[in-house]
């Protein structure tokens, strides 16, 4: 199953962007043997700075037609690490070829794109940048990936 991050901003070189290249690869490498990945980064860019429902244009092309789309939206589900593990591998076994993270921008995720999310999930009631929110979720794709392999990585 390909893994899509679909993101509203580009990310440059910087801290973020090392954390991002690392889990990814930590996830590409794992994932490989359990039929997940690879991770494939779709930024896009409201260069006209038009607001929500723009960059929700933008972000519906990013993702791949038939894809599963999932909202990370501080609204959405809080699921511990093991059951977003058991989503993925749900959604994987169900035949599903790929997945679409979506990340909106600064204002969030337009409620239209919202309303089309096959499921939405939370990193908490905390707002986060969406750069940050990057960076947790392909942690949390690596941590998946090793729990589902069985590795120590997730101890708890």
């Amino acid at each position: 199953m390909r893994v899509y991050l679909c993101a509203v901003g580009r990310l440059r070189a910087g801290p973020e962007r090392d954390l991002i290249d690392d889990y990814a690869a930590r996830f590409d490498r794992t994932g490989r043997a359990l039929s997940l990945g690879p991770l494939i980064e779709h930024e896009v860019e409201d260069k006209k700075n038009l607001g929500m429902a723009a960059e929700a244009e933008l972000l519906a092309r990013a993702v791949p037609n038939g894809a599963l789309i999932v909202t990370l939206d501080e609204r959405g589900a809080l699921v511990s690490s093991p059951e977003f593990a058991a989503m993925l591998a749900r959604w994987r076994d169900d035949g599903r070829q790929d997945l679409a993270f979506v990340i909106g921008g600064a204002d969030g995720i337009d409620p239209g794109l919202r309303a089309r999310a096959d499921a939405q999930v939370s990193f908490g009631k905390m707002v986060w940048p969406h750069m940050l929110v990057r960076v947790m979720l392909c942690e949390q794709l690596y941590r998946a990936a090793s729990i589902l392999a069985g590795l120590p990585y997730h101890r708890a």
